[in-house]
């Protein structure tokens, strides 16, 4: 996929999303899509499947179609400073959304996201009050990307206001149900007495709630997940899982081609914008429209 700018006269948008077997990815990428359409924007779609080498390849083949703009959700926060110091070589705007460059020498006009660390605080409270604000907890991690360490630093600010919850790890999962499953069932296996999960996405959060079933530990042990999709909120009202910090992946989709437009319009865009998370928990499950 390369040579040079497809002949049209709409500006082209180059978007590498993280994975699109993620359905978060997947609904942001088609408000991306969508916000596009309406700008009068052709909108190119990769996946980088979670490889940081395949995505820095898809900078380099939307710098050589000479593409308007790139949008990224990093596969991996800190290597991807090289793609995006090439693309800034080759005076091409680069934005990321959900996750953030943390190359500080790469330069970003801006950064569409979650408040991902006031996300993990709430996660943080509410683990902490459903089990009671005693016992021991684990955490099933992401470390690679920016928005999952926001998390994990603002769950354990949280924790750590509570003296009687202990975290007594804290592994990688590597953002995906498959993965994930296979932690948990580590960290049951280590910890028998274990009271609470936090899981960094909801894929991570339902593979915890497979290895829970197959424990037999469903309920016993809390999980909170961060997300907010349909099969986490099923999980919630069944009570597989207690609690999901909620995001908003068409609001970051549809923001960050608005930013971009803005940019082109010669207007200073803000080098941040935080959207604000939710809490879904049994409440919210039992009352939600889209379960009944």
């Amino acid at each position: 996929m390369s040579g040079d700018r497809p002949a049209t006269d709409k500006p082209v948008i180059g978007v590498s999303v993280l994975t699109l077997a993620n359905p978060f990815f997947k609904v942001m990428a088609d408000a991306m899509q969508t916000e596009g359409k309406n700008y009068g924007y052709e909108v190119i779609i990769m996946s980088a499947d979670m490889d940081p080498a395949l995505q820095k390849d898809q900078v380099k083949d939307f710098i050589t179609r000479k593409v308007a703009a790139i949008v990224l959700c990093p596969a991996d926060s800190r290597s991807i400073g090289t793609a995006i110091k090439e693309a800034n070589e080759g005076g091409i705007p680069v934005f990321t959304a959900d996750i953030a460059c943390l190359d500080k020498s790469a330069k970003v006009v801006s950064h569409i996201a979650t408040d991902n660390y006031s996300g993990g605080k709430l996660a943080g409270e509410a683990l902490a009050d459903l089990i009671g604000g005693r016992g021991t907890v684990a955490i099933i991690d992401h470390p690679e990307v920016e928005s999952v360490i926001l998390r994990t630093r603002g769950f354990r600010e949280a924790i750590a206001t509570r003296s009687g919850i202990t975290i007594i790890a804290q592994l990688p999962g590597g953002g995906m149900r498959d993965t994930a499953f296979k932690t948990a069932q580590d960290i049951l296996e280590k910890y028998p007495d274990l009271d609470g999960i936090f899981a960094i996405n909801d894929p991570s959060a339902l593979g915890a709630v497979a290895a829970l079933e197959k424990a037999g530990r469903v309920g016993r042990v809390k999980v909170v997940g961060f997300d907010g999709q349909p099969e986490a909120k099923r999980a919630i009202k069944d009570g597989k899982m207690h609690a999901d910090s909620i995001q908003y992946p068409d609001k970051i989709g549809k923001l960050a081609i608005e930013t971009v437009a803005r940019y082109f319009a010669g207007e200073t865009v803000p080098p941040e914008t935080l959207i604000p998370t939710g809490l879904y928990g049994r409440t919210e499950a039992e009352n939600d429209p889209e379960l009944k």
